[in-house]
């Protein structure tokens, strides 16, 4: 019960914060929201996307799921809450950027580097992250006789750019992105570093942005 009460004396906080003292910015988005960019992000407690970014309300429009995953594009009868929110982002919100933040001791792709079958990670999970199994078996490849921990950081960031990849088989994010119109970024956050590390098509490496001083 203590950590519910603490969740809403937060609120309250947040009402003083943002209807009090900044009502303004909650009178315009009671009008609606125009985020710029799409965030998909992992729902691990420790990579919240709006407070790595201090974003205010409004600026991000975000999609959290294990292991900031992007799947193919499947125009079938399934559920595809990911699909359905990029969609919604690209077409109606018009954003300009979508955003895979990854992060290292993912514990999504951490399972997924240590199960040799999908199944052994549980029901829903398993199936989940062997989207990006071509990222483990590259990896695995590439990186052969290298330390598991540095294997899993390889696929943590190999994941992010599979999810790029897996953005573009979207004919509606395809277009845009040859149009000019929407830019794909891949970025990873080091917890252990307090580091952010943004991809460098040029290099084809991920780049160091920030530092902890």
């Amino acid at each position: 019960m203590e950590d519910i009460k603490t969740l809403v004396a937060g609120f309250k906080r947040f009402h003083t914060n943002y209807f009090e003292g900044e009502s303004e910015l909650f009178d315009e988005l009671k009008e609606g929201q125009s985020p710029k960019t799409l965030v998909v992000s992992c729902s691990d407690s420790r990579v919240d996307p709006a407070i790595l970014t201090d974003s205010a309300p409004g600026d991000l429009f975000v999609v959290r799921n294990v292991a900031n995953l992007v799947p193919p594009y499947q125009p079938d009868s399934a559920y595809h809450g990911v699909s359905a929110a990029l969609e919604y982002a690209v077409c109606h919100l018009n954003v300009a950027h979508i955003l895979i933040l990854g992060h290292s001791q993912c514990g999504g792709i951490g399972g997924l580097m240590e199960c040799s079958c999908a199944d052994e990670l549980g029901e829903f999970i398993g199936h989940w992250v062997d989207i990006a199994r071509p990222a483990k078996e590259k990896v695995l490849e590439e990186l052969a006789n290298k330390p598991k921990e540095l294997q899993a950081r390889a696929c943590e960031q190999a994941s992010i750019l599979l999810s790029i990849d897996n953005l573009l088989t979207f004919p509606f994010v395809k277009q845009r992105v040859e149009a000019g119109n929407l830019s794909l970024h891949g970025w990873y956050f080091d917890l252990q570093e307090g580091a952010l590390h943004r991809y460098n098509p040029s290099a084809a490496e991920f780049e160091a942005v920030h530092t902890q001083a």
